[in-house]
């Protein structure tokens, strides 16, 4: 099944700590079905330095993958969550939000 969100998209997050935050979707994992927002569900890493690679240690504040099911697609003309649904036009199957049936 087609994945209803994608890389580049403006998302708001459903549940959670951050919960009404938008964000645009910087990475997809397929296989987990979970993708990493920017700036969104963010947690810190203690990193050792690695002398040969020229890394510096210390802690670091990176952004980790959340589940699709916990965003929405962002509707650009009213800035409120929205459903997306496929269909198809001109033989391409595209995406489109269910409440103005614009294309995405």
């Amino acid at each position: 099944m087609a994945l209803k969100i994608k890389f580049n998209d403006k998302v708001i997050i459903l549940s959670g700590k951050d919960k009404n935050k938008v964000g645009i979707v910087k990475k997809v994992f397929l296989d987990k079905k979970k993708i990493i927002v920017e700036g969104v569900c963010m947690v810190k890493i203690h990193k050792k330095p690695n002398p040969s690679l020229n890394q510096i240690g210390g802690i670091q504040t990176i952004e980790s993958p959340i589940p699709i099911s916990k965003v929405s697609i962002l509707n650009p003309k009213t800035n409120k969550k929205d459903r997306v649904g496929f269909k198809f036009v001109n033989g391409k199957k595209v995406r489109f939000l269910k409440s103005d049936n614009t294309v995405l």
